[in-house]
């Protein structure tokens, strides 16, 4: 049915889904357009002074984009993508999405409602598909129920453990004619809170400890939450280690922060956590990366007292069985211990300068073989970069050096996939400069992950969105390498690559291009990319034998001869 020129009362599918997109409050979508919804592109046409659409050159950092956003700010980020191919190559974004627990909306042009079940062109049931990577996966066949899935939609994505949300919408309903709809009202939050019972039990667990440890981290905090947890851990005298890649929840310079608890751990922090007898993890899930690969806390039941507080009930006693399981959203939690009065002289006192110490310590440069030192790049980038720069990375060694030796100062200047996604750094990046232009936006990459969105520079150009991408390129998949050496020592094979002179691939899409080789080369450079105004890719080249600020690939290659008894 086509709509009518004389039907004032009446509109269309796709009308009433960016009606409701501007009530819930999107400022930008992310996509790389498709015929399956051109109706809804039609639409946002109209709304370019309140919808941004940004016009990705591949799904899977159109849905990367749309994850970043929605870990920046708390609320849904939005991609949209055509059937089939785009549905898939987007799901990369959806499962990011769910494990680091983001919420995100990924909408999905589908076939014509009277092609379905023929295997139609580009036909795929997302409901089977998303079903274990997404909170809520739906089909929009009548167009005049847009308002009521979309407030549903944004409400699972942000309430209780945030998430992503997938919704098809066949591209006939989108252009359906059908009568003005009231919309819905915008989404609200929904966080369960603590009972005062569980408080004072957490009180006196903490009053009875001797050595106590808290890891905060995971999704859902606020500017004002993150306030409230350092005045708790302060009145307390706690020492307090950051999940896996949350490590912004706090100003690492904090005198009571150890350090952070995931990939490649400090030893020290790992035995305090180890030794602790009341261990307060305060919104992480508790998962593989935080638990270094779940053996520093036994299973199902922790040697410490565990109080473990999350967002999402069913992630409570999934694998650890806590002694205080509490059900909460980190604003609630976290204004409730802000005024929690502690013992006048705690049994534990003086052990979070001890633990900040020990941080201070391992987060010393190491000499690595070759003529670039990167974690004394990242002590230049430490000392020069403003408070407020946000930093992306993808997956690969290159990031140990990142989270080890760099210091986070501010709340969501950490962009980075806790399930371990190659790809990632480059569109996040892209998203966080377009929603925060005058903030330093830095994104590190090694050469494997950079090549896997490196065409998204044509994006960062085409919006003028000046992010300086650092390509730590040792011609190779560094992190798998280092595992076959480790498991096959002497027997490489299939890791090495073959890569372009980055600068110069940099310079053919107009962004401005450099070459590191040398430690003091890099600064001098870093500082010409960001005069240039443009979106600029630094390539330091790294020997391949700098395999981890910790390790080489000879000292790795031992390990694994000795685990082999050779």
């Amino acid at each position: 049915m086509s709509l009518s020129s004389d039907a004032s009362n009446m509109t269309t599918g796709a009308r009433l889904m960016v009606d409701a997109l501007l009530t819930h409050g999107v400022e930008r979508v992310f996509c790389v357009p498709g015929e399956s919804f051109l109706a809804i592109l039609d639409s946002l046409h109209d709304e370019t002074s309140q919808i941004q659409t940004v016009v990705c050159r591949h799904e899977a950092a159109a849905a990367n984009m749309a994850e970043a956003v929605g870990k920046l700010t708390g609320r849904p980020g939005i991609a949209i993508v055509t059937r089939g191919p785009g549905a898939t190559h987007a799901s990369i974004g959806v499962h990011t999405a769910f494990q680091d627990s983001t919420p995100m909306i990924l909408l999905i042009g589908q076939c014509a409602r009277e092609h379905l079940d023929r295997e139609a062109f580009q036909e795929i049931d997302y409901r089977r598909m998303f079903g274990q990577m997404a909170k809520w996966v739906a089909q929009i066949d009548d167009a005049r129920r847009i308002p009521e899935y979309m407030s549903h939609a944004f409400h699972v994505a942000t309430s209780g453990r945030p998430g992503p949300v997938v919704l098809s919408l066949p591209e006939d309903m989108l252009s359906d004619a059908c009568a003005a709809m009231p919309g819905a009202p915008a989404y609200q939050r929904v966080a369960a809170a603590p009972a005062p019972q569980q408080i004072e039990r957490l009180r006196g667990l903490l009053e009875g400890a001797k050595k106590p440890m808290v890891i905060a981290g995971g999704s859902g905090w606020t500017p004002q939450a993150c306030e409230d947890l350092r005045t708790f851990i302060e009145n307390w005298q706690l020492p307090i280690g950051l999940a896996f890649r949350f490590q912004d929840t706090l100003d690492n310079e904090h005198p009571n922060y150890a350090g952070d608890v995931g990939l490649g751990i400090n030893p020290a922090l790992a035995k305090r956590i180890q030794d602790a007898d009341v261990l307060l993890a305060l919104g992480p899930r508790l998962g593989e990366a935080t638990t270094n690969g779940y053996t520093l806390l036994d299973i199902p039941k922790t040697k410490q007292t565990l109080i473990h507080v999350h967002q999402g009930a069913d992630e409570l006693g999934r694998v650890y069985a806590a002694d205080l399981p509490i059900v909460s959203g980190m604003p609630e939690i976290a204004s409730m211990l802000a005024a929690l009065k502690r013992v006048a002289q705690p049994a534990w006192s003086g052990s979070a300068k001890e633990a900040h110490d020990a941080y201070l310590e391992w987060r010393k440069p190491r000499m690595v073989p070759g003529d670039v030192q990167l974690g004394e790049i990242m002590l230049q980038l430490r000392e020069h970069l403003p408070k407020d720069a946000i930093l992306t990375n993808g997956a690969g060694n290159y990031a140990t050096w990142l989270h080890r030796h760099f210091a986070y100062r501010h709340f969501r200047s950490q962009l980075a996939p806790t399930s371990g996604a190659m790809g990632y750094g480059v569109p996040a990046a892209i998203a966080a400069k377009s929603m925060y232009p005058d903030r330093t936006v830095v994104a590190f990459a090694g050469d494997g992950c950079f090549m896997m969105s490196s065409s998204e520079i044509a994006t960062a150009v085409q919006y003028d969105l000046p992010v300086i991408f650092i390509v730590v390129n040792n011609s190779q998949y560094g992190t798998i390498r280092m595992h076959q050496e480790r498991h096959y020592p002497n027997r490489v094979h299939g890791t090495g690559l073959t890569n372009p002179d980055f600068a110069a691939f940099a310079r053919s899409f107009g962004a401005h291009g450099e070459t590191v080789e040398r430690t003091e080369d890099f600064m001098p450079a870093f500082k010409r990319a960001q005069e240039s105004k443009k979106p600029a890719v630094i390539e330091v080249r790294m020997i391949q034998e700098a395999s981890t600020p910790g390790a080489t690939l000879e000292q790795v290659r031992e390990q694994g001869r000795k685990l082999r008894g050779e």
